[in-house]
């Protein structure tokens, strides 16, 4: 079975028996509030590590020799991935030197701009900024997610203002492989089953559904031997 196919017959059963973690209807969003319906218990296997980092998995936090990395698989668009965006960047400010953060694009099907907004994070990446693009894809999720529209341009002025080179970062950002990078992305995260957005790994221990601070806290303190 191809990774394409494995892929399209994951979501098709998601869609169809509405499995409680999140259901896609055919014509807009989810069917469940995001985030609400990933609220079954992460399997205690351990999540293959080869499918959670890849070479060129991004980085918010890297720190050598660290014995903790969490990984979150996350969709730009996702009302409870900006919810849980203020845990992580507190997560990422306390253990600073301590742990490695990764991030995963997830772009859900029923969100019209979550591939484009994946695509300008990666291409904000190229030219150093990812972190700038990540937090500014949450800080304005309000002003262009849930639009059926496309908000391509949008994130071109979000390029502008961050001071980045316009045509390049254009050019990035339409390019086929770049799509292609975020797919692949997705693609993990299926073959890891993760069905909903945010998802997140600590030494590939899967979370319960959003988890907070402490939860999140505690499960790192005891990777670290705190």
């Amino acid at each position: 079975m191809t990774r394409n196919l494995a892929v399209t017959l994951v979501l098709l059963t998601g869609a169809v028996l509405s499995l409680g973690i999140f259901a896609y209807s055919a014509n807009r969003g989810p069917a469940a509030p995001e985030g609400a319906s990933n609220a079954a218990a992460p399997s205690p296997a351990l999540a293959p590590e080869d499918l959670l980092v890849r070479e060129n998995s991004h980085y918010l936090s890297r720190a050598e020799n660290s014995e903790v990395t969490v990984v979150e698989f996350l969709d730009f668009e996702c009302e409870a991935c900006r919810a849980q965006f203020p845990v992580m960047e507190k997560l990422r400010a306390d253990y600073e030197g301590r742990i490695n953060l990764v991030i995963r694009y997830l772009p859900l099907p029923g969100h019209t701009n979550s591939e484009a907004a994946a695509t300008a994070v990666e291409a904000a990446a190229e030219q150093g900024a990812l972190e700038e693009m990540y937090v500014r894809m949450y800080e304005t999720q309000p002003e262009w997610g849930e639009s059926q529209e496309s908000k391509a341009e949008v994130f071109v002025g979000f390029a502008e203002e961050l001071g980045l080179d316009v045509d390049e970062f254009t050019v990035t950002m339409e390019d086929p492989a770049t799509l292609e990078r975020v797919r692949d992305d997705f693609a993990d995260g299926v073959q890891l089953g993760v069905q909903g957005t945010p998802t997140i790994f600590v030494n590939g221990r899967q979370t319960a559904s959003m988890p907070n601070y402490e939860t999140l806290s505690s499960m790192i303190d005891m990777e670290l031997g705190a």
